[in-house]
Protein backbone atom coordinates (compact mmCIF):
# COMPACT_ATOMS: atom_id res chain seq x y z
CA UNK A 1 0.00 0.00 0.00
CA UNK A 2 1.43 3.64 -0.88
CA UNK A 3 0.00 6.71 -0.29
CA UNK A 4 -0.40 9.37 -3.28
CA UNK A 5 1.71 12.15 -3.35
CA UNK A 6 0.47 15.68 -3.57
CA UNK A 7 0.69 16.50 -7.14
CA UNK A 8 -1.01 12.78 -7.80
CA UNK A 9 -3.93 13.65 -5.73
CA UNK A 10 -4.80 16.95 -6.92
CA UNK A 11 -5.87 15.48 -9.94
CA UNK A 12 -8.47 13.46 -8.00
CA UNK A 13 -9.65 16.98 -6.28
CA UNK A 14 -10.07 18.88 -8.88
CA UNK A 15 -12.97 16.70 -10.31
CA UNK A 16 -16.50 17.81 -10.24
CA UNK A 17 -19.66 17.44 -12.40
CA UNK A 18 -18.48 18.62 -14.95
CA UNK A 19 -14.40 18.31 -14.61
CA UNK A 20 -12.50 15.69 -14.93
CA UNK A 21 -8.60 14.50 -14.53
CA UNK A 22 -8.29 11.84 -17.07
CA UNK A 23 -5.79 12.04 -20.06
CA UNK A 24 -6.13 10.41 -23.30
CA UNK A 25 -3.88 8.98 -25.98
CA UNK A 26 -5.30 7.95 -29.06
CA UNK A 27 -3.23 5.62 -31.42
CA UNK A 28 -4.19 4.93 -34.95
CA UNK A 29 -2.78 1.67 -36.13
CA UNK A 30 -2.46 -0.20 -39.46
CA UNK A 31 -3.64 -3.10 -39.97
CA UNK A 32 -0.86 -5.77 -40.90
CA UNK A 33 -3.08 -8.64 -42.24
CA UNK A 34 -6.64 -8.79 -43.04
CA UNK A 35 -7.67 -10.81 -40.45
CA UNK A 36 -6.25 -9.32 -37.57
CA UNK A 37 -8.58 -9.21 -34.85
CA UNK A 38 -7.60 -6.26 -32.29
CA UNK A 39 -9.38 -6.74 -29.34
CA UNK A 40 -8.26 -9.65 -29.36
CA UNK A 41 -4.83 -8.58 -30.10
CA UNK A 42 -4.84 -5.44 -27.06
CA UNK A 43 -6.13 -7.74 -24.42
CA UNK A 44 -4.28 -9.89 -24.92
CA UNK A 45 -1.21 -7.75 -24.59
CA UNK A 46 -2.73 -6.07 -21.39
CA UNK A 47 -3.06 -9.34 -20.01
CA UNK A 48 0.27 -9.86 -20.29
CA UNK A 49 1.27 -6.46 -18.59
CA UNK A 50 -1.24 -6.38 -15.81
CA UNK A 51 1.55 -8.06 -13.31
CA UNK A 52 4.48 -6.07 -14.82
CA UNK A 53 2.71 -2.16 -14.82
CA UNK A 54 1.59 -1.00 -11.41
CA UNK A 55 -0.70 1.33 -12.53
CA UNK A 56 -2.90 -1.37 -14.53
CA UNK A 57 -3.70 -3.08 -11.09
CA UNK A 58 -3.71 -0.87 -8.61
CA UNK A 59 -7.17 1.04 -7.31
CA UNK A 60 -7.77 3.76 -4.73
CA UNK A 61 -8.01 3.44 -1.06
CA UNK A 62 -9.77 6.88 0.34
CA UNK A 63 -9.09 8.05 3.91
CA UNK A 64 -12.56 8.64 5.44
CA UNK A 65 -14.20 12.43 5.42
CA UNK A 66 -11.06 13.34 2.81
CA UNK A 67 -8.91 13.58 6.11
CA UNK A 68 -5.72 12.72 4.03
CA UNK A 69 -4.53 11.71 0.42
CA UNK A 70 -6.04 8.24 -0.73
CA UNK A 71 -3.71 5.37 -0.87
CA UNK A 72 -3.47 2.91 -3.44
CA UNK A 73 -3.67 -1.06 -3.11
CA UNK A 74 -3.43 -3.71 -5.70
CA UNK A 75 -7.13 -4.56 -6.69
CA UNK A 76 -8.66 -7.53 -5.17
CA UNK A 77 -11.28 -7.45 -7.65
CA UNK A 78 -9.95 -6.94 -10.67
CA UNK A 79 -11.21 -7.66 -13.95
CA UNK A 80 -9.30 -7.48 -16.88
CA UNK A 81 -12.95 -7.96 -18.79
CA UNK A 82 -14.04 -4.52 -17.16
CA UNK A 83 -11.26 -2.30 -18.47
CA UNK A 84 -10.51 -3.53 -22.07
CA UNK A 85 -13.22 -3.05 -24.68
CA UNK A 86 -13.93 -2.21 -27.99
CA UNK A 87 -16.53 -0.58 -30.63
CA UNK A 88 -17.15 -0.19 -33.98
CA UNK A 89 -17.73 3.31 -35.97
CA UNK A 90 -21.02 3.51 -38.31
CA UNK A 91 -20.27 3.63 -41.64
CA UNK A 92 -18.31 5.17 -43.50
CA UNK A 93 -15.51 5.95 -40.47
CA UNK A 94 -14.75 9.30 -41.10
CA UNK A 95 -12.06 11.17 -39.14
CA UNK A 96 -14.96 13.32 -37.07
CA UNK A 97 -17.13 10.28 -36.64
CA UNK A 98 -13.42 8.58 -34.57
CA UNK A 99 -13.31 11.91 -32.68
CA UNK A 100 -16.98 12.25 -31.98
CA UNK A 101 -17.16 8.82 -30.21
CA UNK A 102 -13.32 10.12 -28.51
CA UNK A 103 -15.60 13.40 -27.31
CA UNK A 104 -17.96 10.93 -25.71
CA UNK A 105 -15.81 8.67 -23.64
CA UNK A 106 -13.86 11.65 -22.62
CA UNK A 107 -16.55 12.91 -21.21
CA UNK A 108 -17.27 10.09 -19.07
CA UNK A 109 -14.82 10.00 -15.07
CA UNK A 110 -13.61 6.66 -14.37
CA UNK A 111 -14.83 4.40 -11.52
CA UNK A 112 -12.87 5.33 -8.67
CA UNK A 113 -13.45 1.97 -7.18
CA UNK A 114 -11.50 0.02 -9.45
CA UNK A 115 -8.26 0.70 -11.43
CA UNK A 116 -8.41 4.14 -13.44
CA UNK A 117 -7.59 3.13 -16.48
CA UNK A 118 -9.71 2.32 -19.30
CA UNK A 119 -8.98 1.29 -23.32
CA UNK A 120 -11.16 1.02 -26.24
CA UNK A 121 -10.53 -0.73 -29.46
CA UNK A 122 -11.88 1.02 -31.78
CA UNK A 123 -12.77 0.01 -35.59
CA UNK A 124 -14.61 0.76 -38.65
CA UNK A 125 -12.06 3.76 -40.06
CA UNK A 126 -12.94 4.28 -43.58
CA UNK A 127 -9.23 3.54 -43.85
CA UNK A 128 -9.00 0.21 -43.16
CA UNK A 129 -6.70 1.36 -40.05
CA UNK A 130 -8.06 1.04 -36.51
CA UNK A 131 -7.35 2.81 -33.25
CA UNK A 132 -6.73 2.24 -29.80
CA UNK A 133 -7.81 4.92 -26.79
CA UNK A 134 -6.16 4.55 -23.66
CA UNK A 135 -7.82 6.45 -20.93
CA UNK A 136 -5.95 6.89 -17.72
CA UNK A 137 -6.57 9.38 -14.71
CA UNK A 138 -4.10 11.83 -14.46
CA UNK A 139 -3.50 11.17 -10.66
CA UNK A 140 -1.44 7.84 -11.59
CA UNK A 141 0.58 8.70 -14.65
CA UNK A 142 1.74 12.27 -16.54
CA UNK A 143 2.76 12.33 -20.01
CA UNK A 144 6.00 11.56 -19.85
CA UNK A 145 4.92 8.29 -18.34
CA UNK A 146 2.04 7.97 -20.31
CA UNK A 147 5.04 7.32 -23.31
CA UNK A 148 6.85 4.88 -20.83
CA UNK A 149 3.58 2.80 -21.21
CA UNK A 150 3.42 3.47 -24.94
CA UNK A 151 6.87 1.77 -25.03
CA UNK A 152 5.99 -1.06 -23.07
CA UNK A 153 2.70 -1.44 -25.06
CA UNK A 154 4.79 -1.53 -28.55
CA UNK A 155 7.90 -3.22 -29.86
CA UNK A 156 10.08 -1.59 -32.50
CA UNK A 157 10.21 -4.74 -34.38
CA UNK A 158 6.85 -5.63 -36.38
CA UNK A 159 7.78 -9.50 -35.73
CA UNK A 160 8.39 -9.03 -32.18
CA UNK A 161 7.00 -12.65 -30.80
CA UNK A 162 3.70 -12.76 -28.60
CA UNK A 163 3.73 -11.14 -25.33
CA UNK A 164 4.34 -13.86 -22.75
CA UNK A 165 2.40 -14.62 -19.84
CA UNK A 166 1.56 -12.49 -17.27
CA UNK A 167 4.34 -12.09 -14.06
CA UNK A 168 2.19 -13.13 -11.16
CA UNK A 169 1.55 -10.42 -8.40
CA UNK A 170 -0.18 -10.08 -5.02
CA UNK A 171 -3.83 -8.49 -4.62
CA UNK A 172 -4.08 -6.53 -1.19
CA UNK A 173 -7.21 -6.52 0.60
CA UNK A 174 -8.71 -3.09 1.23
CA UNK A 175 -7.52 -1.34 4.65
CA UNK A 176 -10.46 -0.54 7.26
CA UNK A 177 -11.66 2.67 7.66
CA UNK A 178 -9.71 2.97 11.43
CA UNK A 179 -6.18 1.72 9.62
CA UNK A 180 -6.47 4.25 7.44
CA UNK A 181 -7.51 6.89 10.41
CA UNK A 182 -4.60 5.56 12.22
CA UNK A 183 -2.04 5.91 9.57
CA UNK A 184 -3.89 9.91 9.14
CA UNK A 185 -3.51 10.67 13.09
CA UNK A 186 0.42 9.61 12.81
CA UNK A 187 1.02 11.42 9.65
CA UNK A 188 -0.53 14.64 11.09
CA UNK A 189 1.21 14.29 13.99
CA UNK A 190 4.56 14.65 12.02
CA UNK A 191 3.49 17.15 9.05
CA UNK A 192 3.75 20.63 11.47
CA UNK A 193 7.70 19.51 11.98
CA UNK A 194 7.66 18.64 8.01
CA UNK A 195 6.01 21.76 6.51
CA UNK A 196 8.26 24.26 8.47
CA UNK A 197 11.24 22.24 7.32
CA UNK A 198 10.45 22.68 3.74
CA UNK A 199 9.39 26.02 3.91
CA UNK A 200 12.84 26.92 5.64
CA UNK A 201 13.86 25.16 2.68
CA UNK A 202 11.61 27.16 -0.22
CA UNK A 203 13.35 30.57 1.30
CA UNK A 204 16.92 29.39 1.04
CA UNK A 205 16.85 28.56 -2.37
CA UNK A 206 14.91 31.12 -3.07
CA UNK A 207 17.71 33.63 -1.59
CA UNK A 208 20.05 31.53 -3.46
CA UNK A 209 18.85 32.03 -6.91
CA UNK A 210 18.27 35.70 -6.30
CA UNK A 211 21.11 36.31 -5.04
CA UNK A 212 20.56 37.13 -1.70
CA UNK A 213 23.23 37.17 1.22
CA UNK A 214 23.31 34.64 4.04
CA UNK A 215 21.77 37.18 7.06
CA UNK A 216 21.50 36.24 10.41
CA UNK A 217 17.22 35.83 11.02
CA UNK A 218 15.13 34.13 9.30
CA UNK A 219 12.90 36.94 9.07
CA UNK A 220 15.42 39.22 7.48
CA UNK A 221 15.74 36.43 5.23
CA UNK A 222 12.52 36.20 4.02
CA UNK A 223 12.00 39.87 3.65
CA UNK A 224 15.10 40.17 1.78
CA UNK A 225 14.16 37.74 -0.35
CA UNK A 226 11.04 39.10 -1.40
CA UNK A 227 12.47 42.51 -1.99
CA UNK A 228 14.29 40.73 -4.48
CA UNK A 229 11.57 39.00 -5.86
CA UNK A 230 10.11 41.92 -6.37
CA UNK A 231 12.72 43.21 -8.85
CA UNK A 232 12.45 40.45 -10.96
CA UNK A 233 13.10 41.39 -14.72
CA UNK A 234 14.35 45.02 -13.47
CA UNK A 235 17.76 46.20 -14.84
CA UNK A 236 19.42 45.46 -10.83
CA UNK A 237 17.37 42.43 -10.30
CA UNK A 238 17.13 38.66 -11.68
CA UNK A 239 15.87 38.39 -15.37
CA UNK A 240 12.71 37.02 -15.44
CA UNK A 241 8.53 37.85 -15.04
CA UNK A 242 5.94 37.46 -12.71
CA UNK A 243 2.94 37.68 -13.67
CA UNK A 244 1.03 40.47 -12.49
CA UNK A 245 -2.29 40.43 -14.03
CA UNK A 246 -5.03 38.40 -14.95
CA UNK A 247 -5.74 37.01 -18.29
CA UNK A 248 -7.84 38.35 -21.01
CA UNK A 249 -11.56 37.08 -21.38
CA UNK A 250 -11.98 34.98 -24.38
CA UNK A 251 -15.23 32.52 -25.38
CA UNK A 252 -13.73 29.78 -23.68
CA UNK A 253 -13.17 31.08 -20.38
CA UNK A 254 -15.92 30.31 -18.84
CA UNK A 255 -18.00 27.47 -16.78
CA UNK A 256 -17.76 24.09 -18.77
CA UNK A 257 -20.53 21.52 -19.12
CA UNK A 258 -19.56 17.76 -18.95
CA UNK A 259 -19.60 17.99 -22.52
CA UNK A 260 -16.82 17.74 -25.10
CA UNK A 261 -15.97 18.38 -28.81
CA UNK A 262 -12.30 16.57 -30.06
CA UNK A 263 -10.71 17.40 -33.21
CA UNK A 264 -6.94 16.40 -34.47
CA UNK A 265 -4.68 17.22 -37.33
CA UNK A 266 -0.90 16.49 -38.01
CA UNK A 267 2.06 18.85 -38.85
CA UNK A 268 5.25 17.72 -40.61
CA UNK A 269 7.95 18.32 -37.89
CA UNK A 270 10.52 18.84 -40.39
CA UNK A 271 8.89 21.90 -41.80
CA UNK A 272 8.69 22.81 -38.03
CA UNK A 273 12.48 22.52 -37.50
CA UNK A 274 12.90 24.36 -40.97
CA UNK A 275 10.97 27.44 -39.74
CA UNK A 276 13.27 26.86 -36.12
CA UNK A 277 16.15 26.75 -38.08
CA UNK A 278 15.18 30.11 -39.83
CA UNK A 279 14.34 32.15 -36.78
CA UNK A 280 16.66 30.82 -34.09
CA UNK A 281 14.39 29.69 -31.94
CA UNK A 282 12.87 26.15 -30.78
CA UNK A 283 10.70 23.79 -32.01
CA UNK A 284 8.56 24.24 -29.07
CA UNK A 285 8.75 28.09 -29.55
CA UNK A 286 8.04 27.44 -33.02
CA UNK A 287 5.03 25.40 -31.57
CA UNK A 288 3.46 28.38 -29.52
CA UNK A 289 3.88 30.58 -32.29
CA UNK A 290 1.82 28.33 -34.68
CA UNK A 291 -1.07 28.47 -31.78
CA UNK A 292 -0.53 32.42 -31.08
CA UNK A 293 -1.13 33.23 -34.74
CA UNK A 294 -3.91 29.91 -34.98
CA UNK A 295 -5.61 31.85 -31.88
CA UNK A 296 -5.88 35.09 -33.25
CA UNK A 297 -7.26 34.09 -36.21
CA UNK A 298 -10.21 32.07 -34.31
CA UNK A 299 -10.76 35.20 -32.17
CA UNK A 300 -10.83 37.47 -35.00
CA UNK A 301 -13.40 35.26 -36.52
CA UNK A 302 -15.69 35.70 -33.94
CA UNK A 303 -14.92 39.22 -33.00
CA UNK A 304 -13.43 38.44 -29.61
CA UNK A 305 -9.93 39.05 -30.33
CA UNK A 306 -8.74 40.67 -26.90
CA UNK A 307 -5.88 43.81 -26.84
CA UNK A 308 -3.68 42.27 -24.97
CA UNK A 309 -2.08 39.24 -25.40
CA UNK A 310 -3.88 35.44 -24.32
CA UNK A 311 -1.70 33.73 -21.33
CA UNK A 312 -1.19 29.96 -21.34
CA UNK A 313 -0.28 27.50 -18.77
CA UNK A 314 2.49 25.11 -20.01
CA UNK A 315 3.64 22.10 -18.57
CA UNK A 316 7.37 21.30 -17.55
CA UNK A 317 8.24 17.95 -17.03
CA UNK A 318 10.66 17.70 -13.88
CA UNK A 319 12.23 14.00 -14.74
CA UNK A 320 15.78 13.04 -14.07
CA UNK A 321 15.70 9.46 -15.19
CA UNK A 322 16.68 8.23 -12.37
CA UNK A 323 12.99 8.28 -10.27
CA UNK A 324 13.10 4.90 -7.90
CA UNK A 325 9.15 5.62 -8.67
CA UNK A 326 8.31 5.92 -12.25
CA UNK A 327 4.38 6.06 -12.09
CA UNK A 328 4.01 9.46 -10.04
CA UNK A 329 3.48 12.73 -11.45
CA UNK A 330 7.32 14.76 -11.80
CA UNK A 331 5.22 18.05 -13.40
CA UNK A 332 5.96 21.71 -13.28
CA UNK A 333 4.32 25.00 -14.87
CA UNK A 334 5.04 28.05 -16.22
CA UNK A 335 2.67 30.72 -17.38
CA UNK A 336 3.85 32.31 -20.81
CA UNK A 337 2.17 35.05 -23.11
CA UNK A 338 0.77 34.42 -26.28
CA UNK A 339 1.19 37.28 -28.62
CA UNK A 340 -2.15 37.01 -29.95
CA UNK A 341 -2.03 41.07 -30.18
CA UNK A 342 0.54 40.77 -32.86
CA UNK A 343 -0.33 40.85 -36.46
CA UNK A 344 3.13 40.15 -37.84
CA UNK A 345 4.34 36.40 -37.80
CA UNK A 346 7.64 37.01 -37.43
CA UNK A 347 7.18 39.34 -34.92
CA UNK A 348 5.15 36.41 -33.07
CA UNK A 349 7.90 33.95 -33.22
CA UNK A 350 10.43 36.03 -31.62
CA UNK A 351 7.56 37.65 -28.70
CA UNK A 352 6.77 33.52 -28.67
CA UNK A 353 10.95 33.05 -28.21
CA UNK A 354 11.49 35.67 -25.47
CA UNK A 355 8.02 34.78 -23.26
CA UNK A 356 9.17 31.47 -23.03
CA UNK A 357 12.71 32.22 -22.13
CA UNK A 358 11.58 34.64 -19.11
CA UNK A 359 8.86 32.11 -18.51
CA UNK A 360 11.95 29.38 -17.53
CA UNK A 361 13.92 32.06 -15.64
CA UNK A 362 10.77 32.65 -13.44
CA UNK A 363 9.80 28.78 -13.25
CA UNK A 364 13.71 28.95 -12.02
CA UNK A 365 13.14 31.22 -9.03
CA UNK A 366 10.84 29.11 -7.76
CA UNK A 367 12.29 25.25 -6.54
CA UNK A 368 9.81 22.70 -8.12
CA UNK A 369 10.53 20.59 -5.73
CA UNK A 370 10.16 21.92 -2.99
CA UNK A 371 6.36 23.23 -4.02
CA UNK A 372 5.95 19.57 -5.05
CA UNK A 373 6.57 18.99 -1.36
CA UNK A 374 4.25 21.16 0.19
CA UNK A 375 1.30 19.94 -2.15
CA UNK A 376 2.13 16.62 0.79
CA UNK A 377 0.21 18.71 3.25
CA UNK A 378 -2.73 20.34 1.97
CA UNK A 379 -6.23 18.62 2.98
CA UNK A 380 -8.02 16.89 0.77
CA UNK A 381 -10.93 17.65 1.93
CA UNK A 382 -10.87 21.23 1.86
CA UNK A 383 -9.24 21.21 -2.08
CA UNK A 384 -12.10 19.22 -3.11
CA UNK A 385 -14.24 21.44 -1.18
CA UNK A 386 -13.15 24.52 -2.59
CA UNK A 387 -13.23 23.34 -5.87
CA UNK A 388 -16.57 22.28 -5.66
CA UNK A 389 -17.64 25.69 -4.42
CA UNK A 390 -16.13 27.10 -7.29
CA UNK A 391 -18.07 25.16 -9.47
CA UNK A 392 -20.96 25.52 -8.22
CA UNK A 393 -21.13 29.46 -7.98
CA UNK A 394 -19.96 29.65 -11.74
CA UNK A 395 -17.14 31.72 -10.47
CA UNK A 396 -15.54 31.41 -13.62
CA UNK A 397 -18.18 33.27 -15.26
CA UNK A 398 -17.57 36.07 -12.93
CA UNK A 399 -14.22 36.57 -12.17
CA UNK A 400 -10.89 36.46 -15.37
CA UNK A 401 -8.37 33.37 -15.31
CA UNK A 402 -4.81 33.57 -14.42
CA UNK A 403 -4.32 31.87 -17.91
CA UNK A 404 -6.68 31.35 -20.84
CA UNK A 405 -5.78 27.57 -21.91
CA UNK A 406 -2.92 25.00 -21.33
CA UNK A 407 -0.57 24.34 -24.19
CA UNK A 408 1.31 21.38 -23.66
CA UNK A 409 4.20 19.40 -26.00
CA UNK A 410 5.18 15.95 -25.44
CA UNK A 411 7.77 14.48 -27.27
CA UNK A 412 7.30 11.21 -28.17
CA UNK A 413 9.49 8.35 -29.88
CA UNK A 414 11.38 8.77 -33.09
CA UNK A 415 11.57 5.05 -34.54
CA UNK A 416 8.89 3.19 -35.70
CA UNK A 417 6.79 1.42 -33.44
CA UNK A 418 4.84 -1.85 -33.54
CA UNK A 419 1.96 -3.90 -32.08
CA UNK A 420 1.45 -7.15 -32.39
CA UNK A 421 3.14 -6.01 -35.92
CA UNK A 422 0.43 -3.73 -36.20
CA UNK A 423 2.95 0.16 -37.08
CA UNK A 424 1.86 3.18 -34.82
CA UNK A 425 1.02 6.01 -37.65
CA UNK A 426 -0.43 8.57 -35.26
CA UNK A 427 -0.81 8.98 -31.17
CA UNK A 428 -3.35 12.28 -31.06
CA UNK A 429 -3.27 13.68 -27.42
CA UNK A 430 -6.61 14.32 -25.55
CA UNK A 431 -6.44 16.01 -22.41
CA UNK A 432 -8.25 18.19 -19.60
CA UNK A 433 -10.56 21.37 -19.67
CA UNK A 434 -12.07 22.51 -16.42
CA UNK A 435 -14.07 25.45 -15.52
CA UNK A 436 -12.19 28.58 -16.66
CA UNK A 437 -10.29 26.67 -18.79
CA UNK A 438 -12.63 25.32 -21.62
CA UNK A 439 -9.81 24.82 -24.28
CA UNK A 440 -7.13 22.81 -24.05
CA UNK A 441 -4.42 22.17 -26.97
CA UNK A 442 -1.80 19.43 -26.51
CA UNK A 443 1.02 18.07 -28.95
CA UNK A 444 2.92 14.76 -29.38
CA UNK A 445 5.63 14.36 -31.77
CA UNK A 446 5.97 10.85 -33.54
CA UNK A 447 8.76 9.74 -36.17
CA UNK A 448 8.51 12.71 -38.10
CA UNK A 449 5.47 14.36 -37.55
CA UNK A 450 3.32 16.50 -34.26
CA UNK A 451 0.11 15.24 -33.82
CA UNK A 452 -2.16 17.95 -32.17
CA UNK A 453 -4.94 17.14 -30.32
CA UNK A 454 -7.92 19.86 -29.86
CA UNK A 455 -10.50 19.12 -26.74
CA UNK A 456 -12.89 21.72 -26.03
CA UNK A 457 -16.00 22.21 -23.95
CA UNK A 458 -18.61 21.31 -26.66
CA UNK A 459 -20.61 24.70 -26.35
CA UNK A 460 -17.95 27.17 -25.49
CA UNK A 461 -15.73 26.12 -28.59
CA UNK A 462 -18.33 23.93 -31.04
CA UNK A 463 -16.60 24.60 -33.85
CA UNK A 464 -13.00 23.25 -32.68
CA UNK A 465 -12.27 21.49 -36.10
CA UNK A 466 -12.11 25.21 -37.71
CA UNK A 467 -10.11 26.05 -34.63
CA UNK A 468 -7.61 22.96 -35.71
CA UNK A 469 -7.51 23.89 -39.06
CA UNK A 470 -6.46 27.33 -38.70
CA UNK A 471 -3.11 25.44 -36.85
CA UNK A 472 -2.72 23.91 -40.19
CA UNK A 473 -3.05 27.46 -41.77
CA UNK A 474 -0.78 29.59 -39.62
CA UNK A 475 2.17 27.28 -40.09
CA UNK A 476 1.61 27.74 -44.43
CA UNK A 477 1.31 31.56 -42.96
CA UNK A 478 4.78 31.74 -41.14
CA UNK A 479 6.76 29.63 -43.88
CA UNK A 480 5.32 32.63 -46.52
CA UNK A 481 6.30 35.28 -44.03
CA UNK A 482 9.96 33.99 -43.79
CA UNK A 483 10.42 32.60 -47.22
CA UNK A 484 11.85 29.19 -46.05
CA UNK A 485 11.62 26.08 -48.67
CA UNK A 486 9.15 23.12 -47.31
CA UNK A 487 11.06 20.15 -46.38
CA UNK A 488 8.11 18.60 -47.52
CA UNK A 489 4.69 19.85 -49.13
CA UNK A 490 1.98 20.52 -46.61
CA UNK A 491 -0.85 17.72 -46.58
CA UNK A 492 -4.83 18.01 -47.01
CA UNK A 493 -7.09 17.58 -44.32
CA UNK A 494 -8.14 14.25 -43.92
CA UNK A 495 -12.32 14.25 -44.87
CA UNK A 496 -14.98 14.80 -42.75
CA UNK A 497 -18.84 13.69 -42.51
CA UNK A 498 -19.21 17.05 -41.80
CA UNK A 499 -17.75 20.21 -42.10
CA UNK A 500 -20.51 22.73 -40.66
CA UNK A 501 -20.37 24.43 -37.06
CA UNK A 502 -21.99 26.89 -34.83
CA UNK A 503 -20.38 29.66 -33.87
CA UNK A 504 -19.42 29.72 -30.25
CA UNK A 505 -21.11 31.58 -27.64
CA UNK A 506 -20.69 35.23 -27.15
CA UNK A 507 -17.90 36.01 -24.66
CA UNK A 508 -19.34 38.80 -23.20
Amino acid sequence: MKQLTGVDAAFLHMETSTTFGHVTGLMIYDRPAPDFDPYAAVYAKYASLVGELEPLRRRLAEVPFGLDHPYWVADPDFDLDFHVRELQLARPGMIDQLADQIARIVARPVDRKRPLWEAYVIDGLHTGQWALLSKYHHATIDGAAGQLLLRKFTDPDPDAPPPPDAPPWQPETLPSSAELLRRTAARMARNPFKVVQVQARVIRKLAQTTGVDSVGGAANRAGTTLKAITRVGQEDGPRGSLQTTLAPPTPWNKTISGHRRFAMRTASLDNVKRLKDATGSTVNDIVMAICAGALRQYLLAHDALPDRPLRALVPVSVRTGQEEDPWRNRLAALVADLPTDCDDPIARIARCRESMRAAKRTLDLLPAEDITDLTQFSTPVLATSAVRLASSLRLADRFAAPFNLLISNVPGPRQPLYFAGAQLCHQFPVSIVADGQGLNITVVSYLDRLDFGFIGDRDLVPDIWDLAEMHIAEISRLFEATGTDWAEPPQPAPPRRRTTNRKPVDPT
